[in-house]
């Protein structure tokens, strides 16, 4: 079978490497430009495809048969081409929407669901959301309910982000403000780059039950599979899938004190699993042409900081990347998101006595113990994993790997 996906801009997508894992058939990417998506999809190379935006309305009256859901959201995202040469169409983001509300252990019946965005996927997130007995409201930026009456939509239990606010490359920004939600139990993020968009992380820091869109396109992709082959398979694939692109995009970020050995290790680590590394400090010193010492000693601390942070909000968009931070990092409560939004946080914990000074301005202008004792609660904080420091860094790497289950 020839398969594949059309879209407009597809050069992140993670669907080739889905279908690798369903099935044995080749999966390829088309972008298209608007003109010629009605020859490809007509008269084009593929036996099976799946659509993306902005062409999932685009092609529904393409189709010589509609699947009733296809049909009653009014999108297609999975076509396949009959023998004959009829093209069928069905929607598949309906089974992984509903595979990430179950997923996430969402209750939704005869919930009141806010639903942001009014595009083809909110179609599909109603659609799912009235299957299920919930009681969905769409927010857009004009109509009835909108983003500036959203006090009226409090007692809401449960939001959908069907929107791209927050998603990579514009980080950091969040479609609404979730304290105004009292009775708020879960909330879903369609968007997946990155793994925790500003909404998410605002439910982590209160405890909210939350989810990405990872799930939903794994799972979307498990079906459509299903349509392609006729061939069942079970939903134990898309949590094997989803981890194993969780874990080969999240960034492994080392926090610690100054001269703990996280650029050492995490060379090492990044060597062993082939991945990219980045020191942040040679980073910032590669940006501005100065050294850690040197901007500290003419500018002052405060100064770096601001630079710090600065670098931490691009490196912290990376993929797949083993981060070693400054030491200071975690004395900016901003940068936590930063790095979090898509990496692991492993704190390199190594004995006071242990610790060099030396080319460390920060260090040799306190106490060491004291500056530990400051840092030490923030660096707990902070950290998903902790790893106590080995003799020597290849010990240290091998124990953060093994604490990672890398």
């Amino acid at each position: 079978m020839r398969c594949g996906l059309i879209g407009r801009k597809l050069a992140h997508s993670f669907s080739p490497e889905i279908h690798a894992e369903l099935d044995a058939y080749a999966y390829k990417l088309y972008e298209l430009e608007p003109e010629a998506v009605e020859n490809f999809v007509r008269r084009g190379p593929l036996d099976a495809f799946n659509v993306t935006i902005p062409y999932k309305e685009t092609v529904l009256p393409m189709m010589d048969e509609l699947s009733e859901r296809a049909r009653r959201i009014g999108s297609v995202n999975t076509v396949v081409r009959r023998t004959d040469g009829t093209l069928f169409g069905d929607n598949t983001d309906a089974d992984g929407m509903l595979y990430m509300f179950r997923r996430a252990g969402f209750c939704m019946t005869g919930k009141k669901v806010l639903v942001l965005g009014s595009g083809g996927s909110s179609r599909t997130a109603c659609a799912v959301l009235k299957d299920l007995g919930a009681y969905p409201v769409v927010i857009s930026r004009k109509g009835e309910n909108n983003y500036g009456n959203l006090r009226l939509h409090a007692d809401a239990e449960y939001i959908i982000n069907t929107t791209p606010v927050g998603m990579y490359p514009n980080c950091g920004v969040s479609p609404l403000d979730i304290s105004g939600f009292p009775r708020l139990c879960g909330v879903a993020d369609i968007i997946y780059n990155p793994a925790r968009t500003k909404l998410l992380l605002d439910c982590e820091a209160v405890g909210i039950p939350c989810i990405n869109g990872l799930t939903m396109l794994v799972d979307q992709g498990r079906r459509a599979s299903e349509i392609f082959t006729g061939k069942s398979i079970p939903e134990s694939a898309t949590d094997a899938i989803v981890g194993k692109i969780a874990r080969r995009t999240e960034n492994i970020v080392l926090i610690g004190m100054p001269g703990c050995g996280k650029s050492t290790v995490g060379q090492i680590i990044a060597e062993r699993l082939g991945r990219p590394f980045c020191d942040a400090d040679a980073e910032l010193s590669a940006r501005t042409g100065r050294s850690v010492p040197e901007i500290i000693r003419t500018d002052g601390e405060d100064a770096f900081r601001r630079l710090e942070t600065e670098c931490a909000a691009e490196l912290g968009k990376r993929s797949g990347t083993v981060i070693a931070c400054g030491g200071g990092v975690v004395t900016r409560e901003e940068n936590y998101p930063l790095y979090h939004q898509n990496g692991i946080i492993l704190w390199l914990d190594r004995p006071v006595e242990e610790l060099p000074v030396d080319g460390r301005p920060i260090s040799q202008s306190r106490s060491v113990k004291v500056l530990y004792a400051e840092r030490m609660p923030m660096y707990r904080k902070w950290s998903d994993i902790t790893v106590s420091a080995a003799k020597t860094a290849e010990e240290t790497a091998k124990l953060v790997l093994e604490a990672l289950k890398l």
